[in-house]
């Protein structure tokens, strides 16, 4: 399956834009999603922490995408 990923803050430079497309096996849970990023994008790595939106909500990392969810990336938000 295709899913389309929405980047924010950091990982929309790491992926050199705000959208982009990953093949996913059917059955793929969120941690597989973030191995995946991992090793296409190994800039990913140095991140503080990434989190997974599904859908408009933060998801655990054994949630398993059917491929018709929205995906965001959510990286360390900083400011003051």
């Amino acid at each position: 399956m295709e899913v389309e990923i929405l980047a924010f803050g950091i990982t929309r430079d790491i992926v050199e834009g705000n959208t982009f497309r990953i093949s996913l096996n059917e059955g793929t849970s969120v941690a597989t999603l973030k191995e995946l990023l991992y090793q296409t994008y190994p800039r990913m790595k140095q991140l503080r922490s990434l989190r997974v939106a599904v859908n408009n909500e933060y998801v655990d990392e054994e949630v398993v995408l059917s491929g018709k969810e929205e995906i965001a990336l959510i990286p360390p938000v900083s400011g003051g």
